[in-house]
């Protein structure tokens, strides 16, 4: 006989995991108990040292679907001779490490229940298990227990006591348990926000989508903006009340058959859709399938399934082939959350509401990501992903990283995890600022981070991070971070090649250089301690700064005249005629003299006057648009590409794309497709790529070799200049868990300033 006790670390809390210790327990005829403290789960037993030992064998590999482990402690102590086990109450401990669970997709067992008239939980919506439901989004603190969740007020009735009382229910000690006699209830309400009487909810929400209405559903970590995706001018007034003219709809459909009537969905895709998390997947679109106004000029739809019952409800009741459902907000606001948000932000956008009583402590945008040849690729870092932090390769002092201007996320160094925040967004706008208090008060006492003793922040002067960062922790120690030398080291923690040098390929559109210029095409070597610019893309001139950015025509006329002057061959071409002739002379002479014309490095820019070029975005309605649209028309078949540049300046190398606009132009007038021209061009810059780092590997020495950079979202430029980069012998590092844009260079920051300490 003998007895043993196991401290097992890692998200353990609201997953089943005591249930499921219990019951191995008993079945191996053990006595003892198993609780939940700040660090995780303790466990106590008692029996022979035989079925000890397969018990702590049975921990590890018989694990819940929602557990993850990161460590099991084990020590032998003197028998107590105790009898039975149970599941004893949570303690508190002086200790809080314990990790949440992100919020997870309704489970099979509960969509049965949520459909089956016998039920007492048919057609109840925030029906829930020990394996499924709202996590993260509910937490107040820790230990995970329901007076620590946005579910204490509601007092369980005797029949779901009951259940979470029986060790042998699946519904034993989940937090979230409810149903209609004491859960959350469903509310219809119409424009005003006022509660319509006398309705069934979910009918009433099915209708209102089905007649063309605009329907704000609140969900796990949100509200939604929900319309029927075949209605083109129920998408179209969408389009106009949330301001948002050209940028891409997500779409939810009720199972994978319907999405591959949409969309091309092979097996690794369809897999990232079934995914714990249900993320926003981008799959190519298909040429038999048309959903006017919901992705123009994109040659992909975001698709996602259901994880919620009401979006099952809603979806099956409704009997739709697509919704649209999008984060309800105006362009780039936060996502709203509450009922005096949604009352307040989205009056005058939606047509009708479907809310309910259980609050939400952390909103969270939906994920999204995308299949690529090496693996999937997070795009949006949020539900379904947050809070599980990414492992270092050891103990680090208490840092703080405040991420990038744009796609904001920031992130926590707690010995050796490294936490990222869910999606924040836009930090120019002023309620994303707000956001971004919150959160960071919410999620630093969530996880017991106490006070940063590092906090890093962008480099650029007037970065809003940088500002928040002098504020709220002077008695820090404040560290700016060069933009790309971030992006090239939360590659390089994600891969856990923090040791020894890389090579870098950054491509991305704007970030400040260490000499105060745009830089965004950059060819690095170092490591998370340091690094040199080895080669750069030759910058472009930005007439109007960085309203340039928003209208790349400014780029393409100024760079038309450089190469020809005013006498050049596409000055009866569609779009630039499209452009009054005073505007076109007035940021002519804006280059010509200098005057706010900064010039940028990034390969984002490059991109955007290959597009103008051929007539395919002139202005970018979002971020990324111009090079969306370039890449929507790429044809593999196509092999060749145009000439590039490569010559020393000073001691950088130096790559310009001026030789290939010159042959971008020269197809425009031989009437060349666009879908080879645009092919051609992508083909370019995976040779000029791959060019500079032969190059840089010949001069270093180095092979290891990182992908980083919001233009690596290209799924045919990444794939391709990955493929030839690792056919000649290099390691290739990219993204795959933390985002390639700006949404991950928090995590690089961190671990930047946490090593210089």
């Amino acid at each position: 006989m003998a007895r043993r006790e196991f401290s097992v670390t890692g998200i353990v809390q609201g997953v089943g995991f005591r249930p499921f210790v219990y019951r191995i327990a008993r079945e191996r005829n053990l006595s003892g108990g198993v609780l939940n403290n700040g660090r995780g789960v303790f466990i106590h037993v008692e029996g022979s040292a035989e079925a000890i030992d397969r018990f702590g064998n049975d921990l590890v590999t018989k694990t819940p679907p929602l557990a993850h482990i990161v460590s099991v402690e084990s020590e032998d102590k003197e028998e107590r001779g105790e009898s039975g086990f149970i599941i004893e109450k949570s303690e508190s401990s002086v200790e809080r490490s314990a990790l949440i669970s992100p919020d997870c997709d309704v489970c099979p067992d509960c969509l049965t229940e949520l459909f089956d008239p016998s039920d007492r939980r048919y057609r109840y919506p925030f029906t829930n298990c020990a394996n499924c439901g709202p996590r993260y989004s509910i937490v107040l603190d820790v230990p995970y227990d329901r007076p620590n969740t946005t579910m204490a007020d509601f007092k369980l009735c005797k029949k779901c006591r009951e259940e979470y009382e029986n060790p042998e229910e699946r519904r034993f000690h989940a937090q979230p348990v409810a149903c209609p006699e004491c859960g959350p209830t469903l509310v219809f309400r119409d424009e005003r926000f006022e509660p319509v009487a006398g309705v069934d909810s979910v009918k009433a929400g099915v209708t209102a989508i089905a007649d063309g209405g605009i329907v704000a559903t609140k969900g796990i970590g949100g509200y939604h903006l929900a319309v029927d995706a075949n209605n083109e001018s129920a998408v179209n007034r969408l389009r106009r009340r949330k301001k948002r003219d050209e940028k891409p709809f997500a779409l939810m459909v009720s199972d994978l058959a319907t999405a591959k009537t949409i969309a091309r969905i092979d097996t690794f895709t369809a897999g990232l859709m079934e995914s714990v998390p249900h993320p926003i997947v981008l799959a190519e679109k298909l040429d038999t399938f048309s959903l006017p106004g919901v992705a123009p000029g994109c040659g992909r739809f975001g698709i996602m399934l259901p994880y919620t019952p009401l979006h099952h409800l809603i979806l099956r009741e409704g009997g739709f082939t697509a919704l649209v459902m999008t984060s309800a907000n105006l362009s780039d606001d936060p996502i709203v959350h509450t009922e005096e948000e949604a009352r307040a932000g989205l009056s005058g956008i939606a047509d009708a509401y479907l809310t309910h009583d259980r609050a939400i402590e952390h909103r969270t945008d939906d994920s999204v990501e995308l299949p690529m040849t090496h693996g999937p690729v997070i795009i949006r870092r949020s539900r379904g992903y947050t809070p599980t932090p990414i492992l270092l390769d050891k103990a680090y002092p208490p840092t703080l990283a405040m991420g990038g201007d744009l796609k904001n996320t920031f992130c926590v160094i707690k010995d050796d995890q490294a936490f990222i925040s869910q999606h924040i967004g836009d930090l120019s706008w002023e309620r994303s600022i707000t956001y971004l208090e919150s959160s960071l008060d919410r999620f630093m006492k969530l996880i017991d981070a106490g006070q940063p003793q590092v906090v890093a922040f962008d480099k650029h002067p007037d970065s809003a991070g940088g500002r928040l960062a002098k504020e709220r922790y002077g008695s820090a120690v404040l560290v700016p971070v060069q933009h790309h030398h971030a992006h090239f080291v939360s590659a390089l923690v994600e891969r856990g090649a923090l040791e020894g040098e890389s090579i870098g390929i950054v491509f991305d559109g704007t970030g400040y250089g260490d000499d105060g210029a745009i830089w965004g095409g950059e060819f690095l070597t170092g490591s998370a301690e340091g690094f040199v610019r080895a080669g750069a893309i030759d910058p472009l001139p930005l007439p109007g700064g960085d309203r340039a950015i928003k209208e790349p025509w400014r780029i393409a006329i100024a760079l038309i005249d450089e190469l020809y002057g005013e006498d050049h061959p596409l000055q009866n071409a569609p779009w630039v005629q499209s452009i009054p002739e005073e505007t076109r002379r007035a940021v002519l002479r804006m280059y010509h003299k200098g005057i706010n014309t900064p010039l940028s490095h990034g390969a984002g820019r490059v991109f955007d006057v290959a597009a103008v070029l051929m007539g395919l975005c002139v202005n970018a309605g979002f971020e990324g648009q111009p090079v969306m649209a370039l890449e929507a028309l790429v044809e593999p078949e196509v092999e060749c590409g145009y000439p590039v540049d490569i010559e020393e300046k000073g001691n950088r190398m130096n790559l310009s794309f001026r030789p290939a606009f010159r042959g971008v132009i020269a197809d425009i007038l031989a009437k060349t497709p666009p879908g080879v021209m645009a092919t051609r061009f992508h083909n370019t810059v995976v040779e000029g790529a791959f060019r500079m780092a032969q190059q840089i590997r010949g001069a270093s020495g180095l092979s290891r070799l990182v992908l980083s950079g919001g233009c690596f979202q290209n799924r045919y430029l990444s794939d391709t200049l990955g493929s030839r980069l690792t056919n000649s012998g290099f390691k290739v590092l990219r993204h795959g868990r933390v985002p390639p844009n700006d949404g991950g260079i928090s995590l690089g920051q961190a671990i930047v300033a946490a090593r210089r300490m």
